[in-house]
């Protein structure tokens, strides 16, 4: 008998579809586990501030960026997209967005748009285009220079303040009486461009949406709970909030125009907006994954993995039925202290042992110094609950907040000598 034919090298077994993760760090470690659920191969790009604690069990390889500038990821994911092409791309957070959608559009790759990617890196971009386009949102200037608003905030009054391309609430702020916008001019004149908008009075909330080619696949909207003015900083996001018909409609309304404006294509949105008086106006729009551990209580809302879902869309991999009705009630709380220096946390193991508490993770320790709350940065880490109604979700935001306790020596002189006792309340 004489022997089988060799099978050819182009006749062997596929190779799995590959994704290319750009940017990582902790919370971005979820889209190369759902990766490996998925039997896909996996690269990533990664910055060196967090290179020693790369996960090189779930990638085959990393390419380190070689600097912390949107130019240098730029760089460094298009020389690994050059390399090899992925079967996915995915831009984590906002230093990959722009770097991710250059490589996309640029080997046809699905995401959000390059024009998407641009406008959500750019609040005065943002302001221009969805003028454009007939999106509610608050009147506003762009300025080179603080000083240069200032007789239109003296007219407005209060305005917000925002820097054109920061997230976590780093560097907004309300300015409420001619005394500060004469403060925030002389302590701002060094900044460079600005956007100074009229302040919206409204609650506040987020809209997270999975968009595939233009059609809104999934959506949750998160209530959210901030420090008062000036800063307004997250302390409480609580996922499948529930509106009314005609807020809904309303919602709707502005989301879908949100869409059509940046010329969404493929990937995840998360878009702020208050809630005014005469409806939704929006605040800013990101096509990137939200921070604060959004999708892990978007997730445990819904009863799916988030993260497994925007893999999917990336590769054009087929979509479970995607739920739209909670099957449970989650929230991220985030405790905080007055700035000074913490001398003890109590309450951990209680919380940790509460029936809806998923999970603890403080980044504070005794003889960590606090700094003002003024961005998310600043805060001491989260905890992650779902219960089963929005009743007991609000019980256990309670139960949390008045066990978990710090004591903290406050910076400022004390007359008593003695550590202050903070109830994780916010600032």
């Amino acid at each position: 008998m004489s022997a089988e034919p060799a099978v050819p090298a182009s006749a062997a077994a596929p190779q799995p579809a590959e994704l290319l993760l750009a940017g990582v760090g902790t919370m971005g470690r979820p889209y190369l586990e759902a990766a490996a659920r998925l039997g896909l191969r996996a690269r990533a790009v990664e910055s060196g501030a967090t290179w020693d604690n790369r996960p090189t069990d779930l990638a085959e390889r990393f390419h380190r960026v070689a600097g912390d500038r949107e130019e240098s990821w730029a760089g460094s994911v298009a020389a690994a997209v050059a390399e090899r092409v992925p079967d996915g791309l995915i831009g984590f957070a906002e230093p990959q967005v722009v770097a991710a959608a250059l490589a996309q559009e640029r080997y046809g790759l699905r995401g959000p748009s390059l024009h998407a990617a641009v406008v959500s890196r750019n609040k005065a971009l943002q302001r221009s285009l969805f003028g454009a386009h007939g999106v509610p949102q608050p009147a506003h200037r762009h300025v080179a220079r603080i000083g240069d608003a200032r007789a239109w905030m003296l007219e407005r009054l209060p305005v917000v303040v925002k820097p054109l391309n920061l997230s976590g609430s780093e560097g907004v702020e309300l300015v409420r009486t001619p005394e500060a916008v004469e403060e925030v001019v002389a302590r701002r004149a060094g900044e460079g461009q600005l956007l100074v908008e009229e302040a919206v009075d409204g609650p506040e909330y987020s809209w997270e949406a999975l968009v595939r080619e233009g059609e809104v696949l999934f959506e949750n909207l998160t209530a959210k709970e901030t420090t008062p003015p000036p800063y307004f900083v997250e302390l409480v996001h609580r996922c499948g909030h529930d509106p009314d018909p005609a807020a809904a409609a309303r919602i709707r309304e502005l989301t879908s125009g949100v869409l059509r404006a940046i010329g969404m294509r493929t990937g995840l949105v998360h878009l702020e907006f208050r809630m005014s008086t005469t409806g939704p106006v929006l605040m800013e729009v990101a096509v990137r994954t939200p921070g604060d551990y959004l999708p892990d209580a978007i997730g445990l809302t819904y009863g799916f993995d988030l993260y497994e879902a925007v893999v999917r869309l990336s590769l054009g991999l087929p979509l479970p039925d995607l739920p739209r009705r909670p099957v449970s009630y989650a929230a991220t709380v985030f405790p905080t202290a007055p700035p000074g220096t913490i001398t003890g946390i109590t309450g951990t193991e209680r919380v940790t042992a509460h029936p809806a508490v998923v999970r603890v993770r403080l980044r504070r320790r005794p003889g960590d110094t606090v700094r003002p709350l003024t961005s998310s940065g600043q805060r001491m880490g989260h905890v992650l609950i779902a219960a089963g109604s929005p009743v007991e979700r609000d019980d256990a935001v309670r139960f949390v907040r008045e066990t978990l306790r710090v004591e903290v020596i406050p910076a400022g002189p004390v007359p008593s000598g003695r550590p202050e006792l903070f109830d994780g309340k916010g600032a």
